[in-house]
């Protein structure tokens, strides 16, 4: 869409000027950031500012007559003349004053302007600075006469931008003066007068009324108005936020036109017109898929957020779009609205076009106390439509073999539900246990992910565990364990960000009920809960904290299952321990054993350097065999990560060494993963 102003002169009998600023687009790239982008993908709000066409002309003198003689017209039409002319010429800008003799050399220089008080806003100062020649090329040395080229060319731009705010009348007077006493650079200033702001003296939007009760609704959507400032930047905003508004009330086809102004010199006024052809009221109706392979219109009406009937809204065509691209079975989207025919309701075509929906990934990795480890996985993402994934996964590692099948199905019945079913077989030997296990098990989720991040997540499971274990308190001896939980969670995300928080808080729970049989059958509850907080300080440094409380209510410690019991230790525990080595430890070898409760705490200072960063931290946790931890014997640690912010998250490289640590603990330990600790 472009977004123009045209001003015209208002017929009068008095001396006036006529000119074009059409399409007037120094606010065009602020303006495609506010209105509400297109369904098939939004502008690049990070792109630079756009050249401004060139639109310029020399304001002519006021105190004399009109240089351009009035068109003939006939007199029924004299009352309300108004002439656009396509490509007025610009006078001759005047020749900047030079106060030093030039010897020829090519000199460096520094810009200054004056006469901008209370006009020259960040939004001003910008565009001047993104456009003028003689900042593009302050950092080379010139000679004068190229200098007074870009005097010349940044004068008009000067004046352009001043007229874009309302001031018609400025005068902008460039010079280049010799260099301060201890400088060599030459100074090249402008002295500036904007002159009187002309105004608006009548406003006037046609076409609202056609919108019936929500005509004053949409006429606040514009706020121009009587007496303000004839500014280029408000009215074209203006007409972006009325375009936005009609769209998000239920106007999918409405038009609005070029705003217009006519001026009048002498009075240094300005009327105000702009066109809106509503289109007609309308309301959701059919979605209509191109391509039903991948999923139905049904299965898109239930990830929508609006229903059959809805006002029509741009925003939740928009959000919808997004929710497409989110499956991850799609290259590229659109959504087109089209009139159902019947006029009240909308059709939305939705035209997709299939990304790759097989996977082979890969996986190798290291750490302290937890040894070498490599992965595989196979995934289909639509193994069973709509947006049913299967995914078969392998590990081999120095501590773990694991087989598992997971069957996942995103949106399941409803926006952001996941229902996810896991087959798992595993091999585990650790320092602490050793484990052979078959998992089964079910959830039933909310999940957030990094387009749709939300502040409430849930989740409600069932798993069945067959284990075959021995640990330091079974004396090397195998106990089998047959387990069955119904793990329950429940996340508050107030964070702004999932992978890379910088201000905000998380606070989470989780409380999983278990029934266990090895020999006779026993009870007991685990429950856990963990928070953080984010703090930035400055503009480089972030302040982050962790807390996690767990304890396991009911049985003794020796009882419960060794792979069920609460372990501290490792790159996301305490650093600078081995993985689950914090704690009581038991038998001739001094392996830990876990316990009934947890305490971890952490503290980092995020300090980063554009695309890299260090992070000193100081971790701290116990584990204890009793109901409560025991904060006396807290072990800490301490040490310095590296990261490195890529496009799809932070990559880690923590090391740290234990303070106080227990016989056999490591003096270095080195963690690597993707995202922060916490």
């Amino acid at each position: 869409m472009t977004h123009g102003l045209r001003i015209r002169r208002r017929a009068s009998g008095r001396p006036h000027s006529r000119l074009s600023l059409a399409p007037l687009l120094l606010l065009a790239p602020m303006a495609a950031q506010a209105q509400n982008a297109p369904v098939s993908g939004g502008p690049d709000v990070d792109a630079p500012l756009q050249a401004m066409p060139d639109i310029g002309l020399d304001w002519p003198d006021m105190g004399q007559p009109d240089s351009v003689d009035p068109l003939p017209l006939d007199p029924a039409d004299q009352a309300s003349e108004t002439v656009d002319i396509a490509d007025p010429v610009a006078a001759d800008p005047a020749e900047p004053v030079v106060t030093f003799a030039d010897a020829g050399e090519e000199r460096h220089y520094t810009v200054q302007l004056a006469g901008l008080d209370g006009i020259a806003d960040p939004v001003f100062n910008e565009r001047f600075a993104e456009l003028s020649v003689l900042r593009q090329g302050q950092d080379k040395a010139a000679n004068l006469a190229q200098i007074n080229r870009r005097v010349s060319e940044d004068g008009e731009l000067l004046d352009r931008l001043l007229r874009a705010k309302g001031y018609y009348a400025a005068q902008v007077r460039g010079s280049v003066t010799a260099p301060a006493p201890g400088s060599d650079r030459l100074i090249v200033s402008f002295a500036i007068t904007p002159g009187t702001r002309y105004l608006l003296s009548s406003v006037d939007v046609t076409g609202l009324a056609e919108t019936g009760e929500k005509e004053a609704e949409l006429r606040a959507a514009f706020p121009p108005k009587v007496d303000d400032p004839v500014d280029a930047d408000a009215i074209i905003a203006g007409r972006v936020q009325l375009q936005t508004a009609l769209a998000e009330s239920g106007f999918p086809f409405a038009q609005v036109d070029e705003p217009e102004v006519r001026i009048d010199h002498e009075d240094r006024k300005g009327d105000l017109d702009m066109i809106v052809t509503p289109g007609g009221f309308r309301r959701f109706g059919a979605i209509r898929m191109n391509d039903e392979k991948l999923f139905s219109a049904h299965h898109v009406q239930e990830i929508a957020r609006f229903d059959p009937n809805d006002t029509y809204m741009a925003s939740d065509v928009e959000d919808l779009r997004r929710a497409i691209v989110a499956t991850g079975l799609v290259s590229s989207v659109s959504l087109t609205p089209r009139d159902a025919g019947d006029g009240e309701h909308v059709d939305l075509d939705v035209d997709v076009r299939r990304a790759p929906l097989r996977t082979i990934a890969g996986e190798l990795g290291y750490g302290t106390g937890e040894g070498y480890r490599a992965e595989v996985s196979w995934q289909h993402r639509n193994f069973f439509p709509p947006e049913g994934a299967v995914t078969l996964r392998g590990v081999v590692g120095t501590q773990e073999q694991t087989a598992s099948f997971t069957y996942r199905r995103n949106n399941f019945r409803r926006r952001d539900n996941v229902l996810t079913g896991l087959l798992s077989v595993s091999n585990i030997r650790r320092d602490a246990y050793d484990a052979r296990t078959i998992t089964l098990s079910g959830a039933l989720e909310r999940q957030t992910n990094i387009l749709f991040q939300k502040h409430w997540v849930w989740r409600v499971g069932a798993e069945l565990i067959a284990s075959d274990e021995a640990d330091a308190f079974s004396g090397g001896a195998r106990r089998t364990f047959l387990i069955g939980a119904v793990p329950l969670s429940l996340t508050y995300d107030g964070s702004d960000d999932l992978l890379n928080p910088t201000k905000g808080f998380r606070l989470g729970g989780r409380f999983s009920p278990e029934l266990s049989f090895q020999n006779t059958t026993f009870g007991y509850a685990k429950v856990q809960v963990d928070g953080s907080v984010y703090q930035p300080v400055g503009e480089r440094v972030v302040m982050a904290a962790r807390a996690r409380f767990g304890t396991i209510l009911g049985s003794t410690v020796d009882q419960i299952a060794p792979s069920r019991r609460f372990y501290a230790g490792g790159g996301a525990s305490v650093r600078g321990y081995g993985y689950q080595a914090i704690g009581p430890r038991y038998g001739e070898d001094d392996d830990p054993v876990g316990g009934k409760s947890l305490a971890e705490f952490s503290l980092e200072g995020r300090i980063r350097f554009g695309n890299f960063g260090v992070v000193p931290f100081v971790d701290a946790g116990n584990i204890s065999t009793s109901f409560l931890p025991r904060f006396r014997d807290l072990r800490i640690g301490a040490g310095m990560g590296v990261r490195y912010y890529s496009s799809f998250g932070p990559i880690r490289v923590d090391v740290g060494t234990p303070l106080n640590p227990q016989p056999g603990d490591p003096k270095i330990a080195v963690y690597v993963s993707l995202g922060q600790a916490f």
